[in-house]
């Protein structure tokens, strides 16, 4: 007893004691009553002359949702979800000292029979900077691991602080948690934050900056009766805790807040998109009370600005990708505008209550000088479109079928070219080479919505590399043979000769690709800047903790 009162134990804060509690259902949750959190800057422990130092601490924390909930055990980089965000410039290095003070036991469910898990801690990690063109070393390989004071460490471990040169273009970054087999719960439970790169091009365009340039890390998630996270544990006759296929929350959560409302001024306001989700894929749009549509200004993909700005009315954004987005709220003063998706549950019913995201207050007046008459640049970077047909020496070719295969438990699993991550390398590209990479989604059922399973589109990421979407051509799944088609090409009959064309809003740099159910998704790939060992994956998380991973070799040119 201390002072009359008892002495909090706080090694017990990471573990809650309401396993059984039952699901909150999403209707008994309020809408709009919380205001968006803006995640903090954070400042380097110290500088150089050419880079900043960053340590960063992750450690488990309690973190309160939403205004009727409870609070809920997370883990977070310095203790904060999502993590504290970290601004850079090209050019200049930032280097990072990533410590993990987090428990050795895991709040939500492990499964240990999955790779890496089962003669491995629970709790295990490892960060990667999403988009960054960086050295092997400091990629965050998910077997270069470590637990609390670097106790124990995967095989692929090398060092404790990350480097990070940022040659490249200025652009919206993420970084999360990747360590083999506990991804998934890991960035569920909180490891993720922003990382923003800034060039002096960038800084020169007429766009809106400071506090009119804001983050919007988008996720969905479920809660149990006391505001806990709820993740399920799915027992199985093999295992329990078991892996799922697929993780949907029933509410919508932006920077950390569920369904929460932003004030903003009658002016333009950058937004930089970021889906953070497990596993659900959006399209997004907004909406004011009248039901009107009202268009985004797309500024940049995944990989830094586009040739030219332009308006979209709706674009899709499945997990890890970004954009870039200018939303003008000059003329609507008074208004309430929602961001809003189009969602469907597993059984292909629209979930109604998770069709608003968040809302937008629109004030009557600005609380300085208005950019009214600030026309937004049209023209924003010089963009370099490759077309295979146009490059010599011609690019080689890989092909890739998104398979389906039974564990060792006998459960159904998630492959490529049906390998899992720990057969040896097949992808390995030569420095400074260009490739088209051909991938094939035949798990296609007619008729069934898209998103539904076994109609899943799997987003496809490339660690270092930065590409650009070709096309994407429908094909009929019902006599693919996926083994000619890895080999040579055929093996598959198209339903059209003419490919469509990428969606608008993927035309730019990308590092995520959406596959899509039946059909051929293509990319133009160059590899430069660092030869070693990555790797690639499907960033469904349950999908890329159960297998559905790569490794990635890029190796030195051969001049024979």
């Amino acid at each position: 007893m201390l002072n009359g009162h008892k002495r909090r134990d706080k090694r017990n804060d990471c573990y809650p004691s309401n396993a059984n509690l039952a699901v909150r259902p999403p209707g008994t949750i309020p809408k709009f009553v919380d205001e968006l959190p803006i995640p903090k800057v954070l400042k380097p422990v110290s500088r150089g002359g050419d880079y900043d130092y960053y340590e960063v601490e992750m450690k488990c924390a309690r973190h309160k949702f939403h205004r009727d909930l409870g609070e809920a055990v997370v883990y977070g980089y310095n203790g904060m979800y999502p993590g504290p965000t970290i601004e850079a410039m090209k050019g200049r290095t930032v280097m990072v000292k990533w410590i993990n003070n987090l428990p050795l036991k895991h709040f939500l469910p492990v499964d240990k029979t999955l790779d890496s898990a089962i003669d491995s801690p629970e709790v295990r990690t490892v960060v990667h900077l999403h988009g960054a063109n960086v050295a092997p070393d400091s990629d965050g390989h998910p077997d270069a691991w470590f637990t609390r004071n670097y106790g124990i460490r995967g095989p692929k471990y090398s060092r404790q602080v990350y480097e990070y040169p940022n040659q490249q273009q200025a652009t919206t970054l993420w970084y999360h948690d990747h360590a083999m087999g506990v991804t998934r719960l890991n960035l569920y439970a909180g490891l993720a934050g922003f990382y923003l790169l800034h060039d002096f091009h960038e800084q020169c365009l007429n766009l809106p900056k400071g506090k009119y340039d804001i983050p919007l890390m988008i996720q969905d998630k479920t809660f149990r009766e006391d505001g806990s996270l709820f993740y399920p544990p799915n027992p199985t006759p093999s295992a329990n805790p078991s892996v799922v296929r697929a993780f949907i929350g029933n509410t919508m959560v932006v920077n950390g807040k569920v369904w929460p409302y932003l004030n903003v001024e009658p002016r333009k306001y950058r937004f930089r998109m970021l889906n953070a989700s497990n596993t659900n894929g959006f399209t997004f749009k907004l909406k004011d009370e009248d039901s009107n549509l009202h268009p985004f200004w797309q500024i940049g993909t995944d990989g830094g600005m586009i040739e030219e700005s332009k308006p979209i009315e709706k674009f899709p954004l499945d997990p890890a990708e970004r954009l870039d987005v200018i939303i003008d709220f000059s003329n609507l003063a008074g208004k309430t505008i929602t961001l809003r998706t189009e969602e469907l549950d597993l059984a292909g019913n629209r979930e109604t209550f998770k069709e608003e995201v968040m809302q937008f207050r629109v004030g009557h007046k600005c609380k300085g000088v208005c950019d009214d008459d600030i026309v937004l640049p049209m023209k924003l970077r010089a963009f370099e479109e490759l077309d295979p047909d146009m490059l010599d020496p011609k690019p080689k070719v890989r092909r890739f079928v998104m398979t389906e295969d039974l564990d060792k438990q006998g459960r159904l699993m998630l492959t490529i070219n049906h390998k899992d991550f720990r057969d040896p390398a097949t992808e390995l590209p030569e420095y400074d080479s260009i490739e088209v990479w051909e991938l094939a989604n035949p798990v296609f059922v007619p008729g069934r919505p898209l998103g539904i399973p076994p109609n899943i589109t799997h987003p496809i990421h490339l660690h270092l590399a930065q590409f650009q979407v070709l096309n994407r051509q429908e094909f009929n799944v019902n006599n693919f043979n996926t083994k000619q088609w890895i080999q040579d090409g055929t093996g598959i009959q198209f339903v059209s000769e003419e490919a469509e064309a990428p969606d608008p809003s993927e035309l730019g740099w990308k590092d995520t690709v959406r596959v899509e159910p039946g059909k051929v998704t293509r990319i133009v790939v160059p590899f430069k800047n660092y030869t070693g060992e990555y790797v690639w994956h499907c960033h469904i998380l349950e999908h890329e903790d159960h297998e559905m991973m790569r490794p990635l070799i890029i190796v030195e040119r051969n001049c024979e």
